[in-house]
C-alpha cells in the first residue's frame, strides 16, 4: 500500500472516514466443539471455587489473586468481578460436563478506538494446556473481531511469565515491547510485555485455529496430531 502524504509532504496514516465507535463487550454465549464461553455469573461460583482450590500454587504466581481458602471470601471476590464496570468477565465451561473451569475478561475497553485487552486469565489445572483452553481463546477472539469489530486485541503479562508469552504467540499475538517497571503487585516489581493482534491478521489466525481444533486433528485420547504452528506455515 502506498504511503499517504498530506499537503505538507508529511506521511500520515490510513484514512478511516467511516469509522464509528464500537459497542462495549456484553453478554456472550458461544458454543464451540469442546467449550462454552459465557458471561460470568453467580451460578459459576461453587464450581470455580472447587477447581481453583485444587489448582497447583504455582498457577497463582503471576496473578494478583492468591489461591482461595475461604468460600465466602471467594464468593465476594467473584461478585465484585461480576459487578465490575470496567472489566467484563466470562466463564469457560467444559461443553461435555457443563462445568466451569476458569475465567478471563475483556478489559481496558476503548470503544472510541476499537481496542480491547484479554486479561485476568485464570484457568484451572483442568483447563490449562487443553484444546478447551485454545478454543476458549478462539471463541473470545471471534467475538472481539467478528461481532464487536474491534480493530486491535491486546495481551499483556509479566515479562518473566514465560508460559503466558508462549501462549500469546502461539495464539497469534505479536510481541510489541516491554514497559519497564510498569506495575507493583504482591510486593514486587513487574515489567509488562505487550502483545497484540489486529483485525486484518485475524482471518489467517482463525483459519489455523479452526484447522487445529478440528476433531480429526485429535486421536481417540484427545492428543493432538499436529501442533497449531503446523497450520500457520
Amino acid at each position: 500500500m502506498n504511503q499517504r502524504i498530506n499537503k505538507y509532504n508529511q506521511p500520515i496514516g490510513e484514512e478511516l472516514s467511516n469509522w464509528q465507535k464500537r459497542k462495549s463487550p456484553s453478554d456472550l454465549y458461544y458454543v464451540g466443539q469442546y467449550t462454552i464461553v459465557t458471561r460470568l455469573s453467580r451460578t459459576h461460583t461453587k464450581e470455580l471455587y472447587d477447581v481453583y482450590k485444587n489448582s497447583h500454587p504455582s498457577n497463582w504466581t503471576y496473578l494478583t489473586d492468591e489461591p482461595p481458602h475461604n468460600y465466602e471470601e471467594f464468593e465476594q471476590t467473584l461478585l465484585d468481578r461480576i459487578e465490575s464496570s470496567t472489566n467484563i468477565y466470562y466463564a469457560v465451561l467444559n461443553k461435555e460436563t457443563n462445568k466451569s473451569l476458569g475465567i478471563f475478561s475483556l478489559m481496558r475497553i476503548d470503544q472510541a478506538n476499537g481496542v480491547v485487552e484479554v486479561g485476568s486469565i485464570n484457568f484451572s489445572d483442568a483447563l490449562r494446556r487443553t484444546r478447551m483452553s485454545t478454543e476458549a481463546h478462539y471463541l473470545l477472539a471471534k467475538y472481539v473481531f467478528e461481532e464487536l469489530q474491534y480493530r486491535r486485541y491486546e495481551w499483556k503479562c509479566d515479562s518473566l511469565n514465560t508460559p503466558s508469552m508462549q501462549t500469546a504467540e502461539r495464539l497469534g499475538f505479536k510481541y510489541e515491547g516491554t514497559f519497564r517497571n510498569a506495575v507493583i503487585y504482591k510486593n514486587r516489581s513487574r515489567s509488562t510485555n505487550w502483545f497484540s493482534m489486529l483485525i486484518e491478521e485475524w482471518p489467517l489466525q482463525k483459519q489455523a485455529l479452526t484447522q487445529w481444533l478440528a476433531e480429526e486433528n485429535f486421536d481417540d485420547k484427545g492428543i493432538q496430531v499436529q501442533r497449531l504452528e503446523a497450520f500457520k506455515q
